[in-house]
């Protein structure tokens, strides 16, 4: 009489237990390369950004102005309420076009029309450019439902403004230049292009683009708690300081920065999420968290508002650099070159790469 074999109940159950240790094993590691693949493709994005910049500066002697010069037409006097308001002057992104073989996307943008304006809503403010998109963004649309043009890539326009604003390597366009002289947020004297000469503090130790995830989709969604999923995306206010501009203050940034990193965690947003990363090719001085951000907080905390109660993200707050790579953010430099810089960094250290002139001294090893 033949015997057959086969697997018993605990033989198949070894074999199951086996084989799941082993996936629990190997999963840690293809999501790691599968990070490490999608943080050396944002390395790459911030690189070919930094190298347009570059092509910009010998074609133009400056840095692109942070906010382009315009003067508002007629048919943008009325706040165009489907994009949150306006007018929208274009920003950095579109006077990199050329630089970034877009020439034919330049030359349909009209610069004395806001982003929104129909000159250039449907020529450019609706196209999605890859190059802009970090890979690691985990939002699969942009915070304006509808429009496909958001960013996550941000220009440096500075340090602690209570130190000294805008300086940082983005700078707006003058405000006698862009007929928005009425914007409270231009009040500062440092707008105006700048040149690579004024980086004095060295294009090596000097940021020039860092990363920034994008804002909540829904507009008026509500406050979200500190330390919750989307606390890097959205803004939180510190009624109890109020930021003086260039009054080379650092005890009174110190303070805001203290303020900022102690938010409550029962404290909410402030519910205007939508802003961050909206537009590429859209800018505002009272918004600036559109397409830039500052060196207040250090990477990957929190967006404090000042108590000057201006529009969340303007040139006195803290617009905080954030990404989904774990432990930090990619930043690009001056110098053309990419690093990647710990959630860790001291704040003194953070202020000093994100200002072009206050004569810091900051050492290799610092960051």
């Amino acid at each position: 009489m033949s015997s057959r074999r086969g697997f018993t109940l605990i033989e198949l159950l070894v074999v199951i237990a086996i084989i799941a240790v082993l996936i629990a094993l190997l999963l840690p590691a293809v999501q790691s390369a599968r990070e490490a693949a999608r943080r050396a493709q944002c390395v790459n994005n911030l690189k070919q950004l930094g190298l347009s910049v570059h092509n910009y500066i010998s074609t133009n002697n400056c840095f692109p102005p942070l906010i382009g010069s315009f003067n508002v037409p007629p048919s943008m006097a009325t706040p165009n309420s489907a994009f949150g308001g306006g007018p929208w002057p274009l920003g950095w992104a579109v006077g990199l076009l050329p630089y970034m073989e877009q020439t034919t996307l330049f030359n349909a943008a009209n610069y004395s029309y806001g982003a929104f304006d129909q000159a250039n809503l449907v020529t450019i403010s609706m196209t999605k450019l890859n190059a802009l998109i970090c890979p690691s963004e985990s939002q699969a649309n942009g915070p304006w439902p509808g429009v496909p043009s958001w960013i996550n890539y941000a220009a440096n326009f500075g340090g602690p403004a209570s130190i000294t604003g805008y300086n940082g390597p983005f700078v707006p366009m003058n405000p006698a230049q862009n007929g928005l002289s009425n914007c409270q947020c231009y009040t500062n004297g440092n707008t105006g292009v700048v040149g690579l000469q004024s980086v004095s503090d060295g294009t090596s130790n000097t940021s020039l683009f860092s990363e920034k995830l994008i804002g909540i989709q829904t507009p008026g969604s509500g406050g979200v708690t500190p330390g919750s999923s989307y606390s890097n995306r959205v803004m939180y206010q510190v009624g109890s300081i109020t930021v003086q501009p260039d009054a080379f203050n650092p005890a009174q940034a110190l303070l805001f920065y203290q303020a900022c990193v102690n938010i409550p965690g029962t404290q909410q947003s402030t519910g205007a999420n939508y802003w961050n990363g909206a537009s590429w090719d859209g800018s505002h001085a009272g918004t600036l968290r559109f397409n830039s951000y500052d060196h207040v907080m250090p990477p990957n905390n929190n967006s404090c508002q000042d108590g000057n109660a201006q529009a969340p993200g303007d040139f006195t707050d803290a617009i905080t650099a954030s990404s989904n790579h774990p432990g930090g953010v990619n930043v690009a430099f001056c110098d053309g070159s990419v690093k990647f810089i710990k959630n860790s960094i001291s704040y003194i250290t953070w202020w000093g790469i994100g200002s072009r002139n206050l004569a810091e001294v900051i050492s290799a090893d610092s960051y």
